[in-house]
Order: C-alpha cells, then sequence, then structure tokens
C-alpha cells in the first residue's frame, strides 16, 4: 500500500491517467506481496477500503469545484493503479508456479531414476511426505494415449486417491506420457485402487505395471524400473494380463541374463522350423497358444480358430522339423522355453 495514496491524490487532482513510473512501481509492489503470505483478495480488499477511505474525505478537500469530477479521477485512478498491483502479482505467481512445477519436475526426474545425492533426495522427499528410508514401491500405468498433468485420466485418478487415502503417502506424477503412483512398501491396497481407477479411466485399455517394494533412497528407482521392465515384457510377449507384478514375472529376467546361452537355445530348438512351408511363424504361433493354454489341444484350436485335428496335425509337424514332441513332458520344458526366448527375442522376425 506504499504511497498508493499520494499517487492517487495526485492524480485524480488534474484528471490524468498514471504515469509509467507510477504504475511500474505498483507493479513493484505486487509482485513483493506475492512472495507475502496475503492472498490477492485480501490485499484488492486493501485497497479498495483505502480508496473508500479517500472518496469519503473528497467533499472537504474539493472546494467548489464538482465533486462529481473529483470522484472520478479518483476511481479512474484507483483502477489503474489496482491494475497494475494485480498484473505485478499475478506475473510473480505465475513465476513461482513455473519455478515450482520446474523443481518438481527435477525432483521426480532424481528420484524415479535414483540420480544425486540420495541424502539429499530423501530430505526433499520428506517435503511430499515420501519417507525414503522406509520401503518404497511403484505402479506406472500406460494408456491408449499418453498421459499429461492435465490429462482427464490423471486428474480421475489423482481426485479419486485424494478423496480415499491420506495425500501425503502417495506421489502421482507423469513421465514419458505414462502415470506414475510411488506409494509405500506396505500400500497394497493403494497400489490396487490406483490399478483400478486407471482401468476404469481409460475404459479398460489401459495397463498397469506394479514394482516390487524396495527399501532405502534408492529403492523408488529401482521399483520404478522394474515396473517399466514389466510394461516391456507384456509388449513384447503379447501378456494380456490388465495388472502385472514384478514379482510375477522374475522368471523372464532370468532368461535374458545370459543372452547368448537363450539365443542359441532359440536357434537350435526351433530353428529348423524356418524349413516348414509358410516359415517359422504359424508353428510358433502355435506352440505359444498350445503353451497358454496349457497344453491343452481343444483350448489351443479355439484360440486359434482351428480345428482339433488341424492343430494336431501341426503339433506333429512341429516334432518331425525339430525332433521334440510338446506332448512329451521330457521335451516340453526346453520347447516352452525356447518360445518363450523367441517372445522375448523377437525371433523368427529377427535373427539371434
Amino acid at each position: 500500500m506504499t504511497g498508493y495514496a499520494d499517487i492517487v491524490l495526485d492524480a485524480s487532482a488534474t484528471g490524468r491517467r498514471l504515469c509509467r513510473e507510477e504504475l511500474d512501481s505498483r507493479r513493484a509492489l505486487g509482485e513483493r506481496a506475492a512472495r507475502s503470505p496475503y492472498g490477492l483478495r485480501t490485499l484488492i480488499g486493501a485497497h479498495l477500503s483505502a480508496t473508500r477511505a479517500l472518496t469519503s474525505a473528497l467533499p472537504l478537500a474539493t472546494g467548489s469545484r464538482d465533486a462529481r469530477t473529483v470522484l472520478d479521477g479518483v476511481l479512474a485512478a484507483a483502477e489503474q493503479a489496482v491494475d497494475a498491483f494485480a498484473d505485478g502479482y499475478e506475473r510473480a505467481r505465475r513465476l513461482a508456479v513455473r519455478q515450482e512445477e520446474a523443481a518438481r519436475r527435477e525432483f521426480i526426474d532424481d528420484l524415479l531414476h535414483g540420480r544425486g545425492n540420495l541424502g539429499r533426495l530423501a530430505e526433499r522427499a520428506e517435503h511430499v511426505g515420501l519417507r525414503l528410508a522406509h520401503t518404497q514401491a511403484v505402479a506406472v500405468a500406460a494408456g491408449p494415449e499418453p498421459f499429461g498433468d492435465l490429462h482427464r485420466t490423471a486428474r480421475q485418478v489423482e481426485a479419486a486417491l485424494g478423496a480415499r487415502f491420506d495425500e501425503r503417502r502417495v506421489l502421482l506424477a507423469t513421465k514419458s506420457g505414462r502415470l506414475v503412483c510411488v506409494a509405500p512398501g506396505d500400500g497394497h491396497e493403494l497400489l490396487d485402487f490406483f490399478a483400478e481407477r486407471v482401468l476404469e479411466a481409460t475404459g479398460g485399455r489401459g495397463r498397469v505395471a506394479v514394482g516390487r517394494p524396495q527399501p532405502g533412497p534408492g529403492g523408488v528407482a529401482r521399483s520404478y524400473e522394474e515396473a517399466l521392465n514389466a510394461l516391456d515384457l507384456a509388449e513384447r510377449m503379447a501378456l494380456a494380463a490388465p495388472v502385472l507384478r514384478a514379482e510375477d514375472l522374475l522368471v523372464f529376467p532370468v532368461l535374458t541374463r545370459d543372452r547368448q546361452a537363450l539365443a542359441d537355445l532359440v536357434r537350435s530348438t526351433l530353428g529348423p522350423l524356418r524349413q516348414a512351408r509358410g516359415g517359422a511363424e504359424p508353428l510358433l504361433e502355435t506352440l505359444t497358444a498350445y503353451f497358454d493354454a496349457g497344453c491343452t489341444a481343444a483350448e489351443a484350436a479355439r484360440r486359434l480358430s482351428l480345428s482339433v485335428r488341424a492343430l494336431t496335425y501341426r503339433l506333429e509337424r512341429i516334432h518331425r522339423y525339430t525332433g521334440t514332441d510338446p506332448a512329451d513332458p521330457l521335451h516340453r520344458y526346453t520347447l516352452q522355453t525356447a518360445v518363450i526366448g523367441a517372445r522375448l527375442l523377437g525371433w523368427p522376425a529377427q535373427e539371434v
């Protein structure tokens, strides 16, 4: 409010508009006020009260001049001064919001990737309610379209989580077009609720992967990586489940740990299928359906839209080319492992 009354009275005395210096001083005070604990509504109210005090003294100060003309001059000057003040306030607040958002984004990136000083990271996490000394688990949701901070699904899920759980126990953010939820390691109910709301908001077209609870400041990054790997695995393996848990998929990292050995198994076991008429792809698809159906020929045939007789014929051809019998328990493990390896490595579309 510094200088407000003097500026308004001086301008209203001649009916002039406020000069650039006066407007700049009001904007500067608005910017400073934005860093105070006062809201814009309170500050505008203070200006209106000061203006009312000025107008109440006008009849005493005007003498023979027309009071209406002076009153109009005061209100016009007050309008310009308050507008400049509010402009400075709003600009400063917008800048503060952008800075806060940039700092939050930097924190989330550091948190999810385990970058920077872990002690400092834990301190920053305390401000959003995360206790990184305890275990944390991360769920990552992918949808039919990329998620942004203002995406309808992101807003719906955030509102649902806020209404159901303590907001200090959960961190919700978007990263690379996906929705990320960080929760305490024992927050199974929270992460299940998150998955349900994502699937509901996307009409069942989304997919959620949940990493295992991990301890320590770097636990969030490890759980996040597991969730991302689960989403990638689901894409490569054409897994149908809408919710994937890293703990249920641990066999796949074991298989891919020695990529060369897995490639050798695929080539030696399934390589002969390339000689079949139509190539290896239809027979590999047959094996995939057969194993996914629990080695039940009738169910596998239904999934492939084949007759049981046609499916049996394909299995016989596979036996003939590879020397391994899918129906033989002694051969089944090797053959099924090779089929999983082929899906992981992208064979036969890609050479291994």
